[in-house]
């Protein structure tokens, strides 16, 4: 730390009681009053330097005041006797600890080179540029020190002239990074903020170095989601979160996605305004892929004791996601005029392949984040699909963002019915139907199959559906149905009101009576009970709603059996006819 000392004389200030004077042969004959001191002194050294005192002093005055009052001096008493001692040539020692005030208070009593040249307040602006400005910590230590006097250093543009001296250091040594950022980390959020925007103004230090900078300011003074719910300082934290956003660099990547949402979580918490959050939101879609479940779990400040998830800014991110997915065409233009196109060298034809081998690159990359965010959107449904005070509405809105060709399965959307059927039993038959629609059925594998086929919460329709598909993979296969599993057995009799015993008789035990039975490639079920069943899916299709299915991929197959297996009807009556129709054909050919 680098200090300077002025004057030469010895210390002879003495104190009796409240009173502080002089040690000399010359009696005193101004009395000045500093907040409960009362200085003795003379008048001819202090008003030779302080333009004030003369002011205060000068003949006009109708008569002189028994004492002045200076309570109002920047640094008090304290600093007023240092500027008393420079006036009488007493040794002081200055340094970055007493600039601040030893400063202001110059300019207060202006002590300035237009009274006397060689004053105190040139003199402490060369140690000021000449030193101070010249070192980091000591800059840093005045920086901090404006923060007692606020209005006058910022009048004085001695906050200006640090921030500016930080900024500038900042940018030439920002490769070594840590040290000047856990530095800068000390400061408040005004003074961080303009040192931050004017290093950034530079366009010197990368949106990587920058963003690592407001990560480690942000660990220094956000509290973390561990602590309990900010109250006291909430006014202070969501003023600091907000100018810290304003701070992210432009540039993808420059702070991790789960930075982001953690920043998004204290956000909500803190009742950021919605611009700040929007912006957190758009940047976190952007890095969508990187995240995890467990960085989308952010919480809702409600008024109520269960713990809400946003689901909304969760949408907001995904969409957000959606949007910069987008790719180029692949392929370039062709020539609208249909004129002959003219030669190009070989250089501009490598240029142009080299750039679609790029699209082409990025295409793929593109594609396989949106694998991953499909999967972790789904794994987040699952999480989230436990909270009683989830909507269904919400639900499906979030999982239909998600394109189909980005699930390679159903499974874990699977999963997410079946949790919030579970999680919520009073939902009503419509909002289960209407939940159960984000389902391709087509889409689950054999162990989800097994699973829907036996689960008691979902509409009987898409349970129809899944006995269906399994039946079409079966005959794809090229096998024999000749018997039902076991857990279909049991689906079938318990919807069409058959007993336990019908139920797990074999087949073929009842080929005697087959007059008695309807038989469908070895499947032998009694037609009484069959109509009922077929009774309880017309029940279900007064309704009127159309289950949607999905088709593209089975029906671009050019074989006529495949096709006619994936004629899938849209309504459990024709789908059990189907179902029949396909065994019995099976069955016809073996």
């Amino acid at each position: 730390m680098k200090f300077m000392k002025l004057g030469s004389r010895p210390d002879t200030f003495f104190a009796t009681e409240a009173i502080r004077s002089i040690s000399t042969e010359v009696s005193t004959d101004i009395k000045i009053q500093v907040q409960d001191r009362l200085y003795h002194l003379h008048k001819f050294p202090l008003l030779s330097k302080c333009g004030l005192l003369q002011t205060l002093c000068s003949k006009d005055s109708p008569h002189l005041p028994t004492a002045i009052h200076l309570s109002d001096i920047p640094g008090g008493a304290e600093t007023f006797e240092l500027c008393a001692k420079f006036c009488y040539g007493i040794t002081i020692t200055i340094s970055p600890l007493n600039f601040i005030p030893l400063y202001c208070a110059a300019e207060y009593l202006l002590m300035t080179n237009s009274v006397e040249s060689g004053n105190l307040a040139g003199k402490l602006d060369s140690f000021f540029k000449s030193c101070i400005l010249q070192r980091w910590k000591d800059t840093l230590l005045t920086l901090q020190s404006t923060r007692r006097f606020p209005s006058l250093c910022e009048e004085l543009k001695i906050t200006d002239r640090c921030i500016e001296a930080l900024a500038a250091a900042a940018v030439i040594a920002h490769p070594s990074m840590r040290w000047w950022a856990d530095d800068l980390a000390e400061l408040s959020i005004d003074h961080y903020w303009r040192i931050m925007l004017a290093v950034k103004t530079a366009g010197i230090v990368s949106g990587k170095f920058i963003g690592e900078a407001i990560k480690v300011y942000a660990g220094r003074w956000l509290p973390s989601m561990g602590d309990s719910i900010m109250e006291v300082n909430n006014l202070k934290h969501r003023l600091l979160l907000e100018k810290l956003v304003t701070l992210l660099p432009i540039e993808k990547g420059s702070v991790s996605c789960s930075f982001l949402l953690k920043f998004l979580k204290s956000a909500n918490i803190l009742n950021a305004s919605s611009t700040s959050k929007l912006d957190l939101a758009r940047r976190a879609g952007l890095q969508l892929e990187e995240a995890t479940v467990n960085d989308l779990m952010i919480p809702s400040v409600t008024d109520g004791d269960e713990l809400m998830y946003d689901v909304d800014v969760v949408i907001t991110i995904v969409e957000e996601f959606m949007l910069q997915g987008r790719s180029p065409p692949t392929s370039p233009l062709r020539n609208k005029t249909g004129g002959a196109e003219r030669r190009r060298s070989r250089s501009a034809e490598n240029v142009e392949v080299e750039g679609q081998e790029n699209r082409r690159r990025s295409s793929s990359a593109s594609h396989n984040s949106l694998l991953r965010v499909a999967k972790l959107i789904d794994l987040y449904l699952v999480e989230i699909a436990r909270s009683e005070m989830l909507s269904v509405e919400k639900m499906i809105a979030l999982a239909q963002i998600v394109p189909d060709f980005a699930r390679m399965d159903h499974d874990n959307l699977y999963r997410v019915v079946d949790t919030y059927l579970r999680a919520h039993p009073q939902l009503e038959k419509n909002e289960r139907k209407k939940l159960c629609k984000i389902l391709d059925c087509k889409k689950l594998s054999m162990e989800a199959c097994m699973h829907a086929a036996q689960n008691e919460m979902l509409p009987l329709r898409v349970v129809v559906q899944v006995l269906f598909f399994e039946q079409a993979r079966a005959a794809m296969a090229g096998g024999q149905v000749t018997e039902l599993s076991s857990n279909i057995k049991a689906l079938l009799t318990k919807a069409a009101g058959l007993d336990e015993k019908v139920a797990t008789m074999n087949c073929s035990s009842l080929e005697a009576n087959d007059s008695e039975w309807s038989s469908a490639s070895g499947l032998k079920c009694q037609m009484p009970k069959m109509a009922t069943l077929k009774m309880k899916l017309e029940e279900e299709d007064n309704d009127r709603e159309e289950q949607v299915m999905v088709r593209e991929g089975l029906m671009r197959s050019t074989s006529s059996r495949f096709r006619a297996l994936c004629s899938i009807p849209t309504r459990p009556r024709r789908i059990l006819s189907k179902f029949l129709t396909m065994n019995r054909s099976v069955s016809e050919r073996h």
